[in-house]
């Protein structure tokens, strides 16, 4: 059982290279403006180019922004913006300046393949982006164990299965998928994604100051999430969803959570997972087994 396991382990995790993040990651972007003065190129470099930005990254940044009046604007880039007032191409995107998060939304709609460089190259991208890379993992790891059906859906990064002989292949899946969420999180906030770059920071945050299943237990007769249960689901999202708010709160402000944040973020992602697994199809509220 332990050598299965083992083999297990060595496999699924022989696929978590984060190599193909670093790749996309830091592929150079370019970016087009087009204005009909100073004033409004200004305003449309200050947006992808907050304040906070180091004087020396601001400039490196400032040599792939092209403002089409000048004289060597590539002649491609790889996205375009247009100020406001200004008639948009519909492969271009108008810059909205009373809801610039409308803006950042409808350039990650359409170009959702250049969402990782974005974020790790313009920081007026990373929010929107970490919440979609967080949404996204505990939306699969939620819908995988329900569709599995396992008894135990809360897999921790300290538990690691080449540490743990016990952990099951399914088990496997949900930790493989949070390590993936970890790389894409430090790739995306200008870090060096991998195992040895990351090991203490995933080590301590996923830790935490409790226990998932102690903390489970107490959450099952406060949350009505159906049936006085809760669903295998929404614990392997809500388990997720905490593990990435807490390494994109890392990699941003060099900060943890406190555990009551902790706790208010698990409750929270219990209630986004409930329903994700009610959407999913199957019945979720089938018997949860032991927490």
């Amino acid at each position: 059982m332990i050598l299965r396991t083992v083999k297990q382990a060595r496999a699924t995790f022989t696929l978590l290279s984060p190599d193909e993040f670093r790749r996309r990651a830091t592929v150079p972007l370019h970016i087009g403006l087009v204005a009909d003065g100073s004033a409004a190129y200004a305003e449309m470099e200050d947006f992808l180019i907050p304040p906070g930005v180091t004087r020396e990254s601001r400039l490196q940044l400032l040599r792939r922004v092209h403002r089409a009046s000048e004289p060597d604007a590539p002649q491609t880039v790889d996205l375009i913006l247009y100020e406001p007032g200004i008639p948009c191409p519909q492969e271009c995107f108008s810059y909205h300046r009373d809801h610039p998060e409308a803006t950042v939304s409808e350039v990650l709609a359409e170009k959702a393949d250049l969402a990782l460089p974005l974020a790790r190259q313009f920081p007026v991208f990373r929010r929107a982006v970490l919440e979609n890379i967080i949404h996204t993992v505990a939306r699969d790891n939620a819908l995988f164990a329900v569709a599995t059906a396992l008894p135990n859906v809360l897999p921790n990064l300290v538990e690691l299965p080449w540490i743990m002989g016990e952990f099951t292949s399914d088990t496997l899946f949900l930790t493989a998928n949070q390590i993936r969420m970890a790389f894409q999180i430090a790739a995306a906030c200008g870090k060096d994604p991998g195992f040895s770059a990351q090991k203490f920071e995933i080590l301590s945050i996923a830790g935490g100051a409790f226990g998932w299943r102690a903390l489970a237990r107490e959450l099952v007769g406060h949350i009505p999430l159906g049936g006085g249960l809760i669903p295998k689901g929404a614990i392997a999202y809500a388990g997720t969803y905490v593990a990435g708010k807490g390494l994109a709160l890392f990699h941003q402000h060099n900060g943890l959570h406190t555990p009551e944040e902790r706790r208010e973020l698990y409750r929270e992602g219990l209630a986004r997972g409930k329903s994700v697994a009610e959407a999913s199809g199957p019945d979720p509220k089938a018997s949860s087994g032991p927490l």
